[in-house]
């Protein structure tokens, strides 16, 4: 069975014509308008992509132009579609993840003066998003790409008269350039050694392209032309999926409303450099630097920015770090070569990422936009369907056997015992920490917001500023559990956090749903076919998950954080005073932005200004335009100084003339008759 293009085209467009609606028309339709017709076009887009996915599953493909944009010399620039069992897991994703996030904004936003503006940006986010994931050519992927950022930096600023909203917006743009430099790079080396553009013609090259080499004496050997190519592809997903050290924008990224935390930074935008290098893996494969590159990098940001979450206290902000560590985990799959393994975590954690993110929004709202988790306590009572649905995020993202992140989590975690790469060894132990170092974090903020004494009481009202958008802030601290509209879409992404991984791990890793996505070299990577060899089900996976070691670091990591946040909070005070260095050095993010801000970002400046004063001023203006014009002005100056307006002195320089001219002319007569 054909999947039918127009389906294809309706699951595309139809957030998009919601987006005009809102954008164009918002006020003439007014908020209700707004959202139902932006609404209205992502629940079709869900609904098709939900059928492409059943037909997709019975074996249908589609791999088609749709519209040809432009040709210059044999370069073909095209708009299609490539949908397989990548590509409809990911529409689905999106667009169910983006369709439960607008409903929960009638809520969150509710009495917000910019309502249509940010109902019109999240539905374009989504059109944005399905164009990436359903290309069939790099020209579109790269279209899509740089829409979501885009898009992303609208949704950061949304609240524009907030500095610090205007400060991350720009920083994540600017950051999210750097990575999309070298993506940029990476697809123009693609284009120059293959002449294509289309991805089927490029991975029937990539064999070829495995061949070319680079000279580069300085290392005493020769680059291969594929490892370039994917490391430059990779450091755009490093921008785009947040990698260490591209990491820095999404934590400032937190100062927009949450709805578009959960949308961005958790199933969407952060995770399409991981669905790229999925989708590149018949590159990637051949290039074992490239893959070892990958692998280290995202060791380090699993467990590195898995610190970071222990000493933050505003409620986004953890989970914005623990987004950080789970997309390390996700890239440490990727250069493993267990790609399948890393869009299953990248589909279970979606669903428990988006359901954290929209929970700790439910909870500011009932704290009255309150977000220091210090400030909160014992809310289970008075926000028990918040509570509830934080509860199944949280024990989904630390990996509790037949939670939806333990069959992709610890499918990572055993598959970093079959590899032969360099780094391999390395980002086995770092994923192993991190398994302690999440589950701590997160039951810490999980004991601290609802469990332990009631901390809220007589506290003062947060700072009046732009969160504060017509929600009843009145005198009364006592929390509330929120709407139908927020609470909602807790339930509804809760069920997935638990039941996504047991159903669906059997035909995504060991099944044929990604078989023709996703390339192997199961000689030269056996991690993948190790997992199968061991796989015996889901439920026997479970069971066998309570005897392992990753189980008992995370329910090390629980019982650590109940007992120093509930029983003892005299410990983690004391041990915060005892090794006060590190926690200055993990209170400034490694110095990272430090060094950014003060080294890169004035060094940049410094450099502009030499350029601009030295090279711009003195040299191109000063001596090129300027000088060669005061050049021009001083000759003419004194070629002025012949023109006296007298006949006579003028009949003289012609006499003088003439007479010089014959002399020139007859001197070589003259010259051999004096000889």
């Amino acid at each position: 069975m054909a999947i039918s293009q127009n389906l294809l085209l309706t699951v595309a467009l139809a957030p998009l014509a919601g987006a005009m609606i809102a954008g164009l028309a918002g006020k003439w339709v007014g908020q209700r308008g707004a959202h139902f017709f932006t609404i209205l076009g992502v629940l079709i887009a869900f609904i098709g992509s939900c059928v492409v996915l059943s037909q997709v599953a019975g074996g249908a493909r589609f791999n088609e132009t749709l519209y040809q944009w432009s040709v210059v010399g044999k370069t073909v620039m095209e708009v299609g579609f490539m949908v397989d069992g990548l590509t409809a897991m990911m529409m689905v994703v999106v667009t169910f993840v983006s369709l439960m996030v607008h409903v929960y904004t009638i809520g969150y936003m509710e009495g917000d003066p910019g309502y249509q503006r940010f109902f019109a940006y999240i539905s374009l986010f989504t059109f944005s998003m399905l164009m990436l994931v359903m290309a069939n050519n790099f020209l579109q992927l790269f279209f899509g790409w740089e829409a979501v950022g885009l898009v992303s930096y609208l949704l950061i600023g949304f609240w524009f008269k907030k500095p610090t909203a205007v400060f991350a917006n720009m920083k994540a743009f600017l950051v999210n350039r750097v990575g999309d430099f070298g993506f940029i790079l990476g697809i123009g080396l693609v284009l120059a050694y293959t002449g294509s553009l289309n991805y089927t013609e490029v991975f029937a090259k990539a064999p070829e392209l495995a061949k070319i080499t680079f000279p580069y004496p300085t290392v005493g050997g020769d680059w291969m032309l594929i490892t370039v190519i994917c490391i430059c592809l990779f450091i755009g997903a490093m921008g785009k999926s947040a990698q260490f050290p591209l990491h820095v924008w999404l934590p400032d990224s937190m100062e927009g409303p949450t709805p578009i935390s959960a949308l961005i930074h958790a199933a969407t935008m952060v995770t399409a450099g991981i669905f790229m290098v999925a989708r590149m893996s018949p590159l990637f494969e051949l290039s074992d630097t490239a893959l070892n590159f990958v692998l280290v990098i995202g060791a380090i940001t699993a467990l590195f920015m898995g610190f970071l979450g222990i000493i933050q206290n505003d409620i986004k902000r953890v989970v914005a770090y623990s987004t950080l560590s789970q997309l390390g985990y996700m890239t440490v799959a990727l250069g493993l070569s267990v790609y399948s393994v890393a869009v299953f975590h990248l589909m279970t954690h979606a669903f428990f990422k988006a359901l954290l993110f929209l929970a700790a929004g439910s909870v500011i709202i009932g704290m009255h936009h309150d977000q220091d988790i210090r400030n909160m306590g014992g809310l289970r009572k008075h926000m028990p369907v918040t509570w509830l649905t934080a509860l199944l995020g949280s024990l989904a993202l630390i990996g509790t056997p037949l939670f939806s992140g333990f069959y992709s989590k610890d499918s990572i975690l055993i598959a970093s015992h079959h590899s032969s790469l360099p780094g391999a060894t390395f980002a086995m132990v770092a994923i192993y920490i991190g398994v302690f170092v999440t589950a701590f974090y997160s039951f810490r903020m999980y004991f601290l917001v609802f469990h332990g004494e009631e901390r809220f009481h007589h506290k003062p009202f947060p700072p009046e500023d732009d969160h504060s958008h017509g929600h009843d802030d009145h005198h009364d601290h006592t929390p509330h559990e929120s709407p139908w509209v927020v609470t909602a879409p807790l339930i509804l992404l809760a069920i997935p956090s638990v039941l996504i991984g047991f159903m669906a791990i059997q035909p995504m890793l060991f099944g044929e749903f990604l078989k023709d996505a996703i390339l192997v070299d199961a000689t030269k990577h056996p991690a993948m076919a190790a997992l199968a060899k061991d796989f015996h089900g889901a439920s026997a996976m479970a069971l066998h998950g309570v005897q392992t070691l990753p189980f008992w670091l995370a329910l090390g990591g629980v019982a650590t954080a109940w007992w120093f946040y509930l029983k003892q909070p005299a410990i983690p005070a004391a041990i915060g005073k005892a090794l006060s260095p590190i926690v200055r050095v993990l209170e400034n993010k490694y110095y990272l932005d430090w060094f950014n801000e003060n080294v890169l970002a004035k060094g940049s400046r410094l450099i502009g200004t030499g350029l601009w004063k030295g090279g711009d001023q003195a040299v191109i203006d000063g001596t090129l335009v300027n000088g060669s014009a005061g050049l021009v002005g001083r000759i003419a100056g004194l070629v002025r100084q012949l023109q006296t307006g007298h006949l006579y002195q003028y009949a003289l320089v012609m006499l003088l003339g003439i007479f010089g001219l014959l002399t020139w002319q007859l001197w070589p007569y003259f010259g051999s008759l004096i000889r």
